[in-house]
Order: structure tokens, then sequence, then C-alpha cells
């Protein structure tokens, strides 16, 4: 004897679970939603979301992973976060300027040329 379930229930929910795109966290949508006026670089005159910020140029991979990692965890306020960044991105605008606008004569320091035994690996 087979048994067949005719319970409309099982059916639709789990088509509705497969309709519907996984809901974005809300601490994402934060970042994504809050702009900020940052007038450097490309984004001179214009607002930009923490989110775009945070995936610019200007932050470096582990400073952006560390942010988020401390923002999700709820140990920085989302106010923190845009001070940081904001932080950051400008730092980091002016010192490219900076090094955009030096003399190419000034020497620069390279230390490899200096070496003149290879440094030994601290294994041991």
């Amino acid at each position: 004897i087979t048994v067949k379930s005719s319970n409309p229930d099982t059916g639709t929910a789990a088509g509705e679970e497969g309709d519907d795109p996984p809901r974005e966290e809300p601490w994402k949508t934060a970042l994504k939603t809050t702009e900020v006026n940052i007038e450097v670089g490309e984004f001179r005159g214009r607002k930009v979301s923490l989110w775009d910020l945070l995936r610019s140029h200007y932050i470096p991979e582990e400073n952006r992973k560390e942010l988020l990692e401390l923002y999700e965890a709820g140990e920085l306020t989302l106010e923190q976060v845009k001070t940081v960044v904001s932080t950051i991105v400008t730092r980091a605008a002016a010192e490219r300027a900076e090094a955009e606008n030096s003399p190419v004569s000034e020497p620069r320091a390279e230390p490899a040329a200096t070496e003149a035994e290879p440094t030994p690996l601290h294994g041991d």
C-alpha cells in the first residue's frame, strides 16, 4: 500500500522559501545606506556609502576585515565606523597626493640594495 500525502502546506512552504532571495544582514544594509561626504580623490563632490568606501583602494584589506568584524560583532557603532573610514580615506588620499607632488629627483631609500647578505629565517 502506498500512502500519498496531500498536505498542501508542504509544497507551498518549500516553494516560498526558494522564491525569496536571502535577506541581507542588517549591519551590511546599514553600511550600504549610510552615506558620507568625502572630498578626496574620485569621491570629491558626491556622497559615498560606507560600504563603497570600505571596498575602495584607500582601505587596506586587513583594515577592512577588522572593521567589518568589529562592527558586525557590535564592538563598533555605525558612527565609529564612519569616523574611522573617513579618517583612513582622507589620510590615504593626502599621502597619495603628497607622493604625486614630490619632486622625482629626491633619493628614495631602497633597503634591499643595502643588504649584503640574505636574512636567515627565524624557524630554529
